[in-house]
């Protein structure tokens, strides 16, 4: 369920100009941040780059399953 949330100006303008470069829309690049949060929270040894990496692979839909030899 979608709900109206009040955010400052100048934060919507970051997250705008931000997603334009990602290919994201403003709602999803806030999300994105949000998710990215929350790990660095829950991992603080763990680096901006590799937390992004890891929200990339999770993104990605597995094609077929891996098989071992």
């Amino acid at each position: 369920m979608a709900i109206n949330v009040k955010l400052a100006e100048d934060l919507v303008a970051d997250a705008k100009r931000i997603a334009t470069v990602e290919h994201r829309s403003v709602p999803k690049q806030i999300e994105f941040y949000f998710r990215m949060a929350l790990i660095a929270e829950e991992n603080p040894d763990l680096s901006f780059s590799l937390i992004r990496e890891i929200l990339k692979a999770d993104a990605e839909e597995a094609t077929e399953e891996y098989q071992f030899n």
